[in-house]
């Protein structure tokens, strides 16, 4: 049985936050196998996900906050046990994928291990932790989703799409970070928004935003499809408007740079970024 503290640090709510990228991909698909695209879903949201989150939270055993979480357990032995069974798990499902779907997931997993695995620990570097996390949780989650939805299962994915997936992850994860210094700090770790500082990671995250956008409309402009792209943008006004508040009240106060307003972001650009691509998805298949 699961003890409370696996539970709560595994954190499956969390994977709301990661899907966008899922269902970017999943519009983007030609003819889609629709029994491959609801294993490829469980693989990625209720097992490589979670499982993720769980090893992390086993290997950095958090006192404060930490995302989706306000007041994190200590995490027992039971979640590394549990975070190696459900890996394991997803390797093997996804072998009724493809081949290579398998080892992408494999990758998967092992740069997630390596982010976190106290002698290796890639996020206490800044850039090099910061590009780990988009190249996976965008382009290659693209590629695989793409690849593994798919009826043809083909390889032929869009550069400039894995691109833009990269950018949209990497547009708002120094955000999720912002509330963490202190704590990253007395565990050793410098993230990247530390590096840029309260108001500098604002600045870097518009800036990434801005290039995913110019990414996509060029991937869209290039499928003949602008109009896609357009009516996307209408569904992050909301999160801009948002972006910019909290920054000025960041730039005044550095205070406002908290759990509550980072989560706040969190949920409300996942909801208007899945919306956004749900929405293209029903465009382009009904």
């Amino acid at each position: 049985m699961l003890q409370p503290s696996t539970f709560q640090l595994l954190r499956f709510h969390f994977s709301f936050f990661l899907m966008p990228v899922f269902w970017f991909a999943l519009s983007q698909v030609g003819i889609i196998d629709i029994p491959d695209t609801m294993l490829v879903f469980v693989i990625l949201h209720l097992l490589v996900y979670p499982s993720s989150n769980g090893y992390n939270s086993y290997m950095d055993r958090d006192t404060g906050s930490i995302g989706g979480v306000k007041s994190p357990k200590a995490p027992t032995r039971q979640l590394f046990t549990i975070s190696v069974v459900m890996d394991s798990l997803a390797i093997g499902l996804s072998l009724f994928i493809s081949l290579y779907f398998s080892f992408g997931i494999l990758l998967y997993i092992l740069a997630s291990r390596a982010y976190s695995y106290r002698r290796i620990r890639l996020k206490k570097y800044p850039f090099l932790g910061y590009i780990t996390v988009i190249i996976f949780q965008g382009a290659v989650t693209y590629f695989l989703v793409k690849h593994g939805c798919s009826r043809s299962h083909s390889l032929a994915v869009s550069p400039l799409a894995m691109l833009g997936a990269s950018l949209l992850v990497g547009g708002f994860y120094p955000l999720t970070q912002i509330y963490q210094h202190n704590q990253d700090r007395e565990d050793g770790v410098r993230t990247i928004s530390i590096l840029l500082g309260y108001r500098g990671t604002f600045v870097f995250t518009a800036i990434i935003y801005f290039l995913a956008m110019v990414v996509l409309g060029i991937y869209f402009a290039s499928n003949l499809e602008l109009d896609r792209f357009f009516i996307f943008q209408i569904f992050l006004l909301p999160v801009l408007v948002y972006f910019f508040r909290w920054f000025y009240q960041v730039y005044k106060n550095e205070s406002s740079a908290d759990f509550k307003n980072t989560m706040r972001l969190n949920l409300l650009a996942s909801l208007c970024t899945n919306a956004g691509f749900i929405t293209l998805l029903i465009i382009n298949k009904f």
